[in-house]
């Protein structure tokens, strides 16, 4: 297999003015770096059409050129004309494109819209189930040099499953890469960078590693000889508990716990405002094993439904081991259910203090048969979206462990990761 070049070329005057960070380019390259290619240039620019310009300097020098944006009705997404110029090649209209838009959006196809189901003549579909223009990909040749475009729609939720499930795999057969056999683990409540940071320090041999960004975890895979050697040791350094075998969500790791043994959950939230409660009742099927949940996010909702003591929420405040106690032992008497869990931190920006950092959670545990439970968390995210999304992860993943009797203090002891 020789090595092949790429560029990419990322779009929108969101990104050249600083409004929003641009974050698919390290996507892109970090996956083509995987399949040792080359990447020789990225370029971000604005929606002016210099697109043109930029994809013609980089014809003579590149096997493939990525570009994201640019694909929308208005105007300014000057994407698609930009590579029929480049190519020489004369938008048509594809009948697949044209019939998967005229589903989503019927007879608001005709106008500016149409321009959607326009691609370069002789290049290939890229369909878009989660929005309206699909991209595309083709041959462009100039001077004897045979170079492949990509493009891609711009939004992330478009972008991420196309690039991964449908431009890939073109990627791999075009250069004949030969497939390793890769393990593949969801790791919990690390960051990527730390994540990646502690596989590098193992320094293992003969042993490749990649890592993929999803929503409420970060995919890592692992290949080569001494592959079980390095998951056996990272296990060990970040716990065993966070990095599980498989493409495995946490909240399913409970929901299967929960249906193997006929039990019945519900919880209490205050820093999650709901969101444990959102993504249980998410799962179809879920009314078999979910009973409900309290959002308890004032003091007053604390005292009032759940029944915490004044005194206890007046002696050691809201974030604290007996308030989440007495959350989850009363949100479980309420709804007489076999489990409860709760939570209660402090989510930012604000509120925090030098005992009880911004990054703080409290998770309570309470069963009919066993001793309840509750340990204290440290995010090192800042983010409150990233504080409330980790806290639910981690609410998903201990009472999986609660459930089958383990001492959470124990198994917390060894998360200096997260």
């Amino acid at each position: 297999m020789n090595n092949k070049s790429a560029s990419i070329c990322i779009i929108g005057t969101e990104l050249t003015k600083g409004i929003i960070e641009d974050k698919h380019s390290k996507m892109i390259s970090k996956q083509l770096n995987e399949l040792n290619i080359t990447v020789n240039q990225i370029s971000i620019i604005n929606d002016n059409g210099s697109i043109e310009n930029v994809l013609n300097s980089w014809l003579n020098n590149n096997d493939l050129i990525f570009v994201t944006g640019g694909l929308g009705p208005t105007s300014d997404d000057l994407t698609r004309l930009s590579i029929s110029n480049v190519s020489q090649k004369k938008l048509v209209e594809n009948k697949t494109a044209y019939d998967l838009l005229f589903e989503r959006i019927g007879e608001r196809i005709k106008g500016a819209n149409y321009s959607q189901t326009l691609i370069p003549e002789g290049f290939n579909l890229l369909p878009n189930p989660l929005g309206t223009a699909a991209g595309f990909w083709g041959k462009v040749n100039n001077n004897q040099k045979e170079t492949l475009i990509f493009s891609m729609p711009g939004p992330p939720r478009e972008l991420k499953p196309m690039f991964f499930n449908d431009v890939i795999p073109i990627v791999k057969d075009y250069i004949g890469y030969s497939e390793k056999t890769n393990t593949e683990l969801s790791t919990f409540l690390i960051c990527e960078s730390k994540l990646e940071e502690v596989c590098e320090s193992l320094k293992i041999k003969n042993t490749t590693w990649g890592t993929r960004f999803q929503d409420n975890r970060i995919s890592l895979f692992v290949s080569g000889e001494n592959s079980n050697r390095m998951i056996e040791l990272l296990k060990e350094k970040v716990g065993k508990e966070l990095i599980l075998d498989g493409n495995i969500e946490a909240i399913d790791i409970l929901i299967n716990n929960l249906l193997s043994n006929n039990y019945s959950i519900s919880c209490a939230e205050s820093c999650t405002g709901g969101l444990c409660a959102q993504l249980l009742t998410e799962k179809s099927g879920s009314s078999s094993f979910f009973e409900g949940g309290v959002v308890s996010y004032s003091n007053e909702v604390k005292q009032k439904v759940l029944g915490v003591n004044e005194d206890t929420l007046i002696q050691y405040g809201a974030v604290s081991k007996q308030t989440v106690l007495e959350m989850a032992t009363n949100v479980r008497s309420l709804f007489n259910t076999d489990f409860a869990f709760s939570i209660s931190g402090i989510a930012g920006p604000n509120g925090g203090t030098f005992e009880k950092p911004v990054g703080t959670v409290w998770l309570g545990f309470s069963s009919k048969n066993l001793e309840p439970q509750a340990v204290c968390l440290h995010f090192s995210v800042t983010s409150r979206r990233g504080i409330r999304n980790r806290a639910a992860v981690a609410a998903f993943l201990l009472t999986s462990l609660y459930l089958k009797g383990n001492t959470l203090l124990d198994i917390i002891d060894k998360w200096a990761y997260i």
